[in-house]
């Protein structure tokens, strides 16, 4: 089937019939129950040879299939195709990227795609000079790998974590946040993606995400959300915090200094991490109270959120904040204490 701007359809006769019949359809038809239009095609018909009418019924016939909608595995490998088209346009080929964009959010539509060979092609525009292009293919990366184990191997295996991670380090905050969403989809509840991770210096990286004052907020709650979901799999899969680099003292310092911060959102994202990084095994207590200050900054937030309460008539949330505060303070409160028995 072609599906291309130059297919069969500009250059043919019954062209205009086809649209006639299709704006019928789109009406609900009207034409077949016009008893004068049901006449006049008949008479039309009548003037017609036998040989004339099996013609137009087989013109007809090729017109309707190529109105057809084409399937989605259809749709992936033209994209593919045009992605790969190095004769059409940076917009065409932008247009490509965004098709496969939509199409990839199916895990099956994902798979099928490197299936098709556009992995590779995908992650080649990861290197492309032109920042959409960057920035679509890793929003598609992204996409694509979210719960889906099969395509984060193929990613994985294909070198564009390292890709991914140079994204992260843009001016551009639409670019690194891209980047750095990608990276957390293509590592979620993957072991062997998380060591890779920290094989190409992923603890340096979401370290200055979160330390550096420079950095936008958005990044760094994201980076928190990530810290989250790599503590949560490693207590999943019963390993200690060490395997990884999640007991790194000034690692630890920088996800707890963000329990300071103004913005609420950012908070709780910190308070969260927090909290998963508590119940892993490796994680020395009395490192969070004497360098990280633990104990302090959830004090200091305490007070800071009775303040916000008394003067914000929508405290509801502020209430969940200070519930989960109340939590992590408990849980950091008898850690300390089964650590200290333990000397």
């Amino acid at each position: 089937m072609n599906l291309g701007p130059h297919n069969a359809f500009g250059c043919s006769s019954w062209y205009p019939m086809v649209l006639t019949i299709a704006r019928n359809c789109e009406a609900g038809r009207e034409s077949h129950s016009d008893p004068v239009k049901l006449k006049e095609a008949a008479q039309d018909a009548q003037h017609l040879s036998t040989t004339d009418l099996r013609n137009r019924q087989l013109e007809l016939k090729e017109a309707m299939e190529h109105l057809k909608t084409p399937s989605d595995a259809q749709l992936i490998q033209i994209a593919i195709a045009n992605l790969n088209n190095s004769s059409l346009s940076l917009e065409d080929h932008r247009q490509a990227l965004e098709e496969l964009l939509i199409l990839v959010e199916i895990i099956d539509n994902a798979n099928d795609m490197n299936r098709f060979g556009g992995l590779p092609a995908v992650i080649r525009e990861l290197d492309n000079s032109d920042q959409e292009m960057r920035i679509i293919s890793a929003w598609t990366l992204g996409k694509a790998s979210q719960n889906n184990p099969i395509f984060q191997k193929q990613v994985l295996d294909l070198g564009a974590l390292s890709k991914l991670m140079k994204l992260v380090n843009s001016s551009s905050v639409e670019e690194a946040t891209k980047g750095l969403y990608a990276i957390s989809a293509l590592i979620r509840n993957n072991i062997d993606g998380q060591h890779l991770f920290s094989a190409e210096a992923g603890e340096r990286m979401l370290q200055n995400l979160m330390s550096s004052s420079s950095v936008d907020i958005r990044l760094k709650k994201k980076s928190a959300s990530l810290v989250a979901d790599l503590a949560v799999c490693q207590l999943e899969n019963k390993l200690k915090a060490g395997s990884l680099f999640l007991n790194n003292r000034f690692f630890l310092k920088s996800v707890v200094d963000l329990t300071t911060s103004d913005d609420i959102d950012l908070q709780e994202k910190a308070l969260i991490a927090v909290k998963s990084l508590l119940q892993l095994k490796g994680i020395d207590a009395q490192d969070l109270r004497d360098f990280c200050r633990l104990d302090k900054a959830l004090e200091n937030m305490g007070v800071q959120l009775q303040q916000q309460m008394t003067m914000d008539d929508t405290g509801g949330f502020l209430l969940d904040i200070e519930n989960l505060r109340k939590e992590v303070e408990l849980i950091f409160e008898r850690k300390l204490e089964k650590d200290e028995s333990e000397l």
